[in-house]
């Protein structure tokens, strides 16, 4: 069924969005915005071991994204690929990434030889010249380390050739028995908000500890974040202001959760549906993913609340800073965060899956109807001024209640085609009412040798973003 518990871990600064506008393929999705669509989270895999097996099923393991940039001479198109790999130890390995976006040069060489009048040394080396272009390139370097068998550390760095600067990353993780605790630094951090536009934060440090889902469905998490510097927007030509959640400051956040399903009625995966009679004997057939194996009809939810506290004032900060720094008419949002917020949220989804995925044709239709409520506070606000032709929604627009549909269907074999949609819930009077915001179209190819893993070829028309993933156990 559709990932409930993204309910909770929307409200913290670790949620990982796809995207192909950093080499290691995530942003960060930003605290208070809308909870994300199941089909924009990130790959749990690393970018960098993704490539290492995506690698083997593309032309001289080159794989193709699609990411706008503000440099336009550069194009959309992009080659990513994994320059090295080594493990120079056991409990150790690094890998170097490369990215290459071919347009400019091509353009370039095209102006260059329809200037050419005679082909000699001079013309060929201005060609060669071209090739230099740093703005063409990215690398990024990964290295992680298994400190024991419980935790380990990892570092990443990234340069854009057509960007100044860099973009590093440290991370300590340790697993306990129940618990995971996660220590990040970001300088500088990816944002994406609501509307598809990217944000740096020069630093962002996070310090988390989250349980684990227990046998009662209940599951909680608390943790310490830590902004600093000014956000500013990756686009150049994006004029609106930059998201409280992401101002100066220090924030101290916790969060609890009870998550429940039941199923309406299930078909059991029996003896039979493994096995397959033929004229030359028996086979093995499990399904091409274990989570998609049982036609069933479910129905679950999950309900919790959040306490958060904010050290610094995100308003008076910037405008000092912005004053200082001469540039008055920066549109930092002139409303204040608020120092003490207190909240409830919930999600509550309907499933329902004809077929066991296991046959060539007509095996998979799935459905999942979900309903985000990510501020009860905001819905009953909404609610209590219904009818009131002054009131309006604009402010707590984010904190809308969201409807999301995501239907799969199999086109041929292990190959489903996936659409996350989400529509507003907005009641108030003289809105538009329900209407559409977003979705994410995909192809995905089962490997069921992995038993619930599988490459996705995606495509953000919101964002006109798109990349191949390797992506597992995604539930």
């Amino acid at each position: 069924m559709a990932n409930l518990r993204t309910a909770m871990d929307a409200g913290f600064w670790d949620l990982d969005i796809a995207t192909p506008q950093s080499l290691d393929g995530v942003a960060r999705s930003i605290p208070g915005d809308p909870i994300p669509l199941d089909g924009a989270r990130a790959s749990r895999a690393l970018r960098i071991q993704q490539l290492s097996l995506l690698g083997n099923g593309f032309p001289l393991g080159i794989i193709p994204t699609w990411s706008p940039t503000p440099h336009k001479e550069l194009g959309s198109f992009a080659l990513h690929s994994l320059l090295l790999r080594a493990a120079p130890t056991a409990n150790w390995w690094l890998g170097l990434i490369g990215q290459f976006r071919p347009k400019k040069l091509i353009s370039s060489i095209k102006a260059e030889v329809s200037a050419a009048d005679e082909w000699e040394l001079p013309a060929f080396r201005d060609v060669a010249r071209h090739f230099l272009n740093k703005s063409l390139y990215s690398i990024g370097l990964c290295s992680q380390l298994a400190l024991t068998s419980s935790a380990s550390i990892l570092l990443s760095s990234e340069k854009h050739g057509e960007r100044k600067g860099r973009r590093s990353r440290a991370m300590l993780f340790y697993k306990l028995p129940t618990h995971d605790i996660t220590l990040e630094a970001a300088w500088p951090e990816l944002f994406i908000d609501n509307r598809g536009r990217y944000w740096n934060v020069p630093e962002s440090i996070s310090l988390d500890c989250l349980s684990l889902v227990s046998e009662s469905g209940l599951r909680y998490r608390f943790g310490i974040h830590k902004n600093g510097g000014l956000p500013s927007s990756v686009d150049s030509s994006n004029a609106a202001e930059a998201p409280l959640a992401l101002l100066p400051g220090f924030c101290a956040k916790g969060a609890v959760s009870y998550e429940k399903s039941q199923d309406l009625w299930r078909q059991r995966e029996t003896k039979e549906d493994l096995i397959v009679e033929t004229p030359n004997g028996k086979f093995w057939r499990p399904s091409y993913d274990v989570r998609l194996k049982e036609p069933h009809s479910a129905i679950s939810g999950i309900i919790g609340a959040t306490c958060a506290s904010w050290f610094g004032n995100g308003k008076s900060v910037v405008a000092v800073e912005s004053r200082e720094a001469g540039d008055d008419d920066i549109p930092y949002n002139a409303k204040s965060r608020s120092p003490f917020s207190l909240d409830m949220f919930g999600s509550f989804c309907y499933t329902f899956q004809h077929g066991k995925f296991r046959k060539l044709f007509g095996d998979l239709s799935r459905i999942d109807a979900r309903l985000d409520v990510a501020s009860v506070s905001a819905l009953a606000k909404q609610i209590s001024n219904v009818g009131n032709a002054s009131y309006s929604n604009a402010e707590n627009f984010p904190s809308l209640p969201r409807f999301n549909v995501i239907l799969q269907q199999q086109v041929v074999g292990p190959i489903v085609f996936r659409v996350d949609s989400r529509f507003v819930l907005d009641l108030a009077r003289g809105s538009r009412g329900p209407h559409f915001e977003d979705a994410v179209f995909s192809l995905n190819y089962a490997l069921r040798l992995l038993q619930s893993g599988k490459v996705v070829a995606w495509y953000s028309p919101k964002r006109k973003e798109g990349m191949i993933e390797l992506r597992l156990f995604e539930f």
